[in-house]
């Protein structure tokens, strides 16, 4: 996965400390990581996502074309109302994770960052007798956070997609300067990850590896429409919902509050009764401090792990809650 060529011109505001990885070139946080959690759970402030890229798809046929190609059923998909889509390999794997609205005439997706390059040549390849332009509106746009809850408002020609955890923006990008003074308090993307992980939100490129199937992340309830018509992949997906056995199962975890160092994506997952050196049963996905919980994580591991397994995070005692049933 690419990484931002840019940095956000809101790293030059107070106290902003660079992300690293995956959410290079914005704020990882600005001084206060416990405070502005707190901040965003109370529906206050904004988050930084302006090194997503953010695609545009008009021309009349635009639903009943991403229809036949997206995990969701989006052919009558209302005017303003959100949602999230995956398109998959032939073999059922997840390729790239799509957050949409439709303004009536022009669907807007935001998606992860470097990723959409590789998407639009995907969608231009399937465009055929359609009545369709796909667009790469990154350059133009940014997509800034605003938690549920906000009572921030924003110009009506502003267009936003709302969901359960609050309204992505995608703001003009010669305005993103300005928005700590139109949305503030900015709040760091280590904040934003760190709700994400406690609400069990699964992100691509760090819930996914290449064989990463819906269902191991429980996504079959948020991005995937099990009734609809065909698309590349839906084999797999009705097979595996058929039988109920998905290979892996996306776990919670309270890691041991006691260690200093959060483990990083990939240490890998062991029973704690077997000790670090017995065989490894999966892998951290994506680790965070919260303001309440402590330290916590996602992690993707085996299916027949019983649910009351206590496990290790390389060395880590880590105690699980259930997200995808067994």
């Amino acid at each position: 996965m690419l990484r931002p060529s840019f940095a956000s011109p809101l790293l030059s505001l107070p106290g902003a400390v660079p992300a690293e990885g995956l959410d290079e070139g914005v704020a990882g946080h600005y001084g206060d990581l416990f405070r502005e959690q707190r901040a965003l759970a109370n529906g206050t402030g904004f988050v930084d996502l302006s090194h997503r890229g953010v695609i545009t798809v008009t021309g009349d046929d635009r639903l009943s074309w991403l229809h036949l190609l997206l995990t969701q059923h989006v052919s009558d998909l209302p005017v303003g109302q959100a949602t999230e889509s995956l398109i998959l390999s032939a073999n059922g794997h997840i390729e790239h994770a799509l957050y949409l609205v439709d303004d009536g005439t022009t669907v807007w997706a935001h998606v992860e960052p470097g990723t959409q390059g590789e998407l639009i040549a995907y969608l231009e390849s399937m465009k055929f007798f359609y009545r369709v332009e796909v667009h790469d509106r990154t350059e133009e746009f940014a997509v800034v956070h605003l938690p549920a809850g906000s009572i921030v408002d924003i110009p009506a020609d502003t267009m936003a997609r709302e969901a359960a955890h609050g309204r992505d923006v995608f703001l003009p990008r010669d305005q993103l300067a300005a928005a700590a003074d139109a949305y503030g308090p900015a709040i760091g993307i280590l904040a934003y990850e760190a709700l994400r992980v406690e609400a069990h939100r699964p992100r691509l490129g760090l819930e996914t590896d290449h064989r990463t199937i819906p269902h191991e992340l429980g996504w079959l309830g948020t991005a995937v429409h099990l009734e609809k018509g065909c698309y590349r992949g839906q084999e797999t997906v009705a097979r595996v919902h058929n039988l109920g056995k998905p290979p892996r199962r996306l776990v919670f975890l309270h890691l041991d509050g006691s260690e200093v160092h959060l483990p990083p994506h990939g240490t890998p997952i062991r029973r704690a009764s077997e000790g670090p050196e017995s065989r490894q049963l999966g892998f951290i996905t994506t680790s965070a401090r919260h303001h309440e919980l402590g330290p916590i994580a996602l992690a993707l591991i085996k299916r027949n792990v019983p649910v009351d397994a206590d496990l290790l995070a390389d060395t880590t005692a880590a105690a699980q809650e259930v997200v995808v049933e067994p």
